[in-house]
Protein backbone atom coordinates (compact mmCIF):
# COMPACT_ATOMS: atom_id res chain seq x y z
CA UNK A 1 0.00 0.00 0.00
CA UNK A 2 1.05 3.62 -0.41
CA UNK A 3 2.58 5.15 2.71
CA UNK A 4 2.25 8.78 1.73
CA UNK A 5 1.52 12.00 3.64
CA UNK A 6 -1.13 11.77 6.33
CA UNK A 7 -4.71 12.52 5.23
CA UNK A 8 -7.95 13.49 6.92
CA UNK A 9 -11.46 13.82 5.58
CA UNK A 10 -14.23 15.10 7.84
CA UNK A 11 -17.90 14.61 7.00
CA UNK A 12 -19.99 17.11 8.93
CA UNK A 13 -23.67 17.99 8.89
CA UNK A 14 -25.27 21.30 9.82
CA UNK A 15 -25.43 20.37 13.50
CA UNK A 16 -21.72 19.64 13.78
CA UNK A 17 -19.52 21.82 15.99
CA UNK A 18 -17.43 23.88 13.57
CA UNK A 19 -14.72 24.44 16.18
CA UNK A 20 -14.17 20.70 16.59
CA UNK A 21 -14.23 20.19 12.83
CA UNK A 22 -11.65 22.94 12.37
CA UNK A 23 -9.27 21.73 15.08
CA UNK A 24 -9.47 18.16 13.79
CA UNK A 25 -8.55 19.28 10.27
CA UNK A 26 -5.75 21.33 11.78
CA UNK A 27 -4.57 18.36 13.82
CA UNK A 28 -3.57 16.55 10.66
CA UNK A 29 -2.52 19.58 8.61
CA UNK A 30 0.37 20.21 10.99
CA UNK A 31 1.96 16.93 9.87
CA UNK A 32 3.52 18.62 6.88
CA UNK A 33 3.05 20.97 3.93
CA UNK A 34 1.72 18.18 1.67
CA UNK A 35 -0.96 16.85 4.04
CA UNK A 36 -4.48 16.83 2.54
CA UNK A 37 -7.28 18.04 4.83
CA UNK A 38 -10.74 17.67 3.33
CA UNK A 39 -14.17 18.73 4.60
CA UNK A 40 -17.39 17.38 3.12
CA UNK A 41 -20.57 19.00 4.39
CA UNK A 42 -24.16 19.75 3.48
CA UNK A 43 -24.00 23.06 5.34
CA UNK A 44 -22.64 26.16 3.62
CA UNK A 45 -22.75 27.96 6.96
CA UNK A 46 -20.54 25.38 8.63
CA UNK A 47 -18.20 25.38 5.64
CA UNK A 48 -17.71 29.13 5.85
CA UNK A 49 -17.23 29.07 9.60
CA UNK A 50 -14.56 26.39 9.36
CA UNK A 51 -12.77 28.18 6.50
CA UNK A 52 -12.73 31.41 8.48
CA UNK A 53 -11.59 29.74 11.68
CA UNK A 54 -8.73 27.65 10.32
CA UNK A 55 -6.35 30.55 9.53
CA UNK A 56 -6.87 31.81 13.08
CA UNK A 57 -6.05 28.41 14.54
CA UNK A 58 -3.03 28.02 12.28
CA UNK A 59 -1.66 31.36 13.49
CA UNK A 60 -1.82 30.13 17.09
CA UNK A 61 0.54 27.20 16.48
CA UNK A 62 4.29 27.22 17.08
CA UNK A 63 6.19 28.52 14.07
CA UNK A 64 7.22 25.20 12.49
CA UNK A 65 3.77 23.65 12.97
CA UNK A 66 2.11 26.81 11.74
CA UNK A 67 4.15 26.91 8.52
CA UNK A 68 3.40 23.26 7.79
CA UNK A 69 -0.32 23.62 8.47
CA UNK A 70 -0.57 26.87 6.51
CA UNK A 71 1.01 25.31 3.43
CA UNK A 72 -1.07 22.14 3.74
CA UNK A 73 -4.35 24.01 4.06
CA UNK A 74 -3.44 26.43 1.27
CA UNK A 75 -2.28 23.80 -1.22
CA UNK A 76 -4.18 20.66 -0.25
CA UNK A 77 -7.19 21.78 1.78
CA UNK A 78 -10.61 21.30 0.21
CA UNK A 79 -14.16 22.06 1.29
CA UNK A 80 -16.87 20.25 -0.66
CA UNK A 81 -20.55 21.08 -0.22
CA UNK A 82 -23.01 18.28 -1.01
CA UNK A 83 -26.78 18.08 -1.11
CA UNK A 84 -27.35 14.71 0.53
CA UNK A 85 -25.60 12.28 2.82
CA UNK A 86 -25.55 9.77 -0.03
CA UNK A 87 -23.52 12.26 -2.05
CA UNK A 88 -21.22 12.74 0.92
CA UNK A 89 -20.62 8.99 1.02
CA UNK A 90 -19.89 8.93 -2.71
CA UNK A 91 -17.35 11.75 -2.40
CA UNK A 92 -15.68 10.19 0.62
CA UNK A 93 -15.46 6.76 -0.98
CA UNK A 94 -13.92 8.33 -4.08
CA UNK A 95 -11.25 10.07 -1.97
CA UNK A 96 -10.74 6.93 0.17
CA UNK A 97 -9.03 8.90 2.94
CA UNK A 98 -6.52 7.51 5.38
CA UNK A 99 -8.46 8.98 8.31
CA UNK A 100 -12.21 9.60 8.07
CA UNK A 101 -14.19 11.42 10.76
CA UNK A 102 -17.98 11.68 10.81
CA UNK A 103 -19.54 14.56 12.72
CA UNK A 104 -23.15 13.87 11.78
CA UNK A 105 -26.37 12.36 13.04
CA UNK A 106 -27.24 8.66 12.67
CA UNK A 107 -23.73 7.27 13.02
CA UNK A 108 -24.90 3.71 12.43
CA UNK A 109 -26.07 4.75 8.95
CA UNK A 110 -22.64 6.13 8.10
CA UNK A 111 -20.93 3.03 9.45
CA UNK A 112 -23.15 0.84 7.28
CA UNK A 113 -22.71 2.89 4.10
CA UNK A 114 -19.13 4.16 4.05
CA UNK A 115 -16.73 1.74 2.40
CA UNK A 116 -13.32 3.22 1.59
CA UNK A 117 -11.19 4.51 4.43
CA UNK A 118 -8.12 3.54 6.40
CA UNK A 119 -9.72 4.13 9.79
CA UNK A 120 -13.14 5.54 10.66
CA UNK A 121 -13.83 7.84 13.62
CA UNK A 122 -17.53 8.06 14.43
CA UNK A 123 -18.87 11.10 16.24
CA UNK A 124 -17.29 14.25 17.60
CA UNK A 125 -16.32 12.36 20.75
CA UNK A 126 -13.46 10.67 18.90
CA UNK A 127 -10.87 11.98 16.48
CA UNK A 128 -7.73 11.08 14.60
CA UNK A 129 -5.38 12.22 17.36
CA UNK A 130 -7.10 9.81 19.76
CA UNK A 131 -6.37 7.02 17.31
CA UNK A 132 -2.81 8.24 16.80
CA UNK A 133 -1.87 8.46 20.44
CA UNK A 134 -4.20 6.56 22.71
CA UNK A 135 -7.27 4.58 21.70
CA UNK A 136 -5.55 1.60 20.14
CA UNK A 137 -6.58 0.81 16.51
CA UNK A 138 -3.80 0.42 13.99
CA UNK A 139 -2.03 3.64 13.08
CA UNK A 140 -0.28 2.40 9.90
CA UNK A 141 -2.95 3.07 7.29
CA UNK A 142 -3.35 3.33 3.49
CA UNK A 143 -3.05 6.73 1.82
CA UNK A 144 -3.41 8.14 -1.72
CA UNK A 145 -6.65 6.25 -2.36
CA UNK A 146 -5.20 2.85 -1.47
CA UNK A 147 -8.05 2.39 1.00
CA UNK A 148 -10.16 1.46 -2.04
CA UNK A 149 -8.46 -1.94 -2.08
CA UNK A 150 -6.57 -2.48 1.17
CA UNK A 151 -6.79 -1.89 4.90
CA UNK A 152 -4.18 -0.93 7.44
CA UNK A 153 -1.07 -2.85 8.31
CA UNK A 154 -1.86 -6.13 10.05
CA UNK A 155 -0.29 -9.46 10.87
CA UNK A 156 -1.72 -10.71 7.58
CA UNK A 157 0.72 -8.48 5.67
CA UNK A 158 3.62 -10.51 7.11
CA UNK A 159 2.16 -13.95 6.47
CA UNK A 160 2.90 -15.88 3.30
CA UNK A 161 -0.33 -17.49 2.13
CA UNK A 162 -0.09 -20.54 -0.14
CA UNK A 163 -2.85 -22.75 -1.51
CA UNK A 164 -3.00 -26.28 -2.82
CA UNK A 165 -5.50 -28.39 -4.75
CA UNK A 166 -6.13 -32.11 -4.88
CA UNK A 167 -8.90 -33.72 -6.87
CA UNK A 168 -10.20 -37.16 -7.78
CA UNK A 169 -10.95 -38.82 -11.09
CA UNK A 170 -14.67 -38.69 -10.37
CA UNK A 171 -14.55 -34.98 -9.56
CA UNK A 172 -12.67 -34.39 -12.79
CA UNK A 173 -15.74 -35.41 -14.75
CA UNK A 174 -17.53 -32.18 -13.83
CA UNK A 175 -14.53 -29.90 -13.43
CA UNK A 176 -12.89 -30.87 -16.72
CA UNK A 177 -16.06 -30.28 -18.73
CA UNK A 178 -16.61 -26.82 -17.26
CA UNK A 179 -12.93 -25.95 -17.68
CA UNK A 180 -12.96 -27.00 -21.31
CA UNK A 181 -16.10 -25.03 -22.16
CA UNK A 182 -14.95 -21.86 -20.37
CA UNK A 183 -11.51 -22.09 -21.97
CA UNK A 184 -12.95 -22.44 -25.47
CA UNK A 185 -15.30 -19.55 -24.82
CA UNK A 186 -12.23 -17.47 -24.00
CA UNK A 187 -10.39 -18.72 -27.09
CA UNK A 188 -7.82 -20.71 -25.09
CA UNK A 189 -7.82 -24.06 -26.84
CA UNK A 190 -4.73 -25.46 -25.13
CA UNK A 191 -6.34 -24.86 -21.74
CA UNK A 192 -9.42 -26.70 -22.94
CA UNK A 193 -7.37 -29.69 -24.06
CA UNK A 194 -6.08 -30.24 -20.51
CA UNK A 195 -9.68 -31.03 -19.58
CA UNK A 196 -10.32 -33.04 -22.73
CA UNK A 197 -7.30 -35.26 -22.10
CA UNK A 198 -8.39 -36.20 -18.61
CA UNK A 199 -11.92 -36.98 -19.67
CA UNK A 200 -10.57 -39.18 -22.45
CA UNK A 201 -8.28 -41.01 -20.04
CA UNK A 202 -10.59 -41.41 -17.07
CA UNK A 203 -13.89 -41.93 -18.90
CA UNK A 204 -13.02 -43.43 -22.30
CA UNK A 205 -16.44 -44.93 -22.83
CA UNK A 206 -18.37 -41.70 -22.24
CA UNK A 207 -18.99 -38.66 -24.42
CA UNK A 208 -19.11 -35.06 -23.24
CA UNK A 209 -20.25 -31.70 -24.52
CA UNK A 210 -17.00 -29.75 -24.52
CA UNK A 211 -18.00 -26.81 -26.71
CA UNK A 212 -19.06 -23.45 -25.24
Amino acid sequence: MFAGPSEILVIADGDADPELVAVDLLGQAEHGPNTPAWLVTDSEELANTVMNRLPELIAELPELNSKSAEAAWRDYGEVIIVDTREEAVAVSDQYAPEHLEVHAADLDWWLANLRNYGSLFLGEETNVAFGDKTSGPNHILPTKGAAKYTGGLSAGKFIKVVTYQRSTKEASKDVAQVTARISRLEGMEAHAKTGDARLAKYFPDESFDLEP
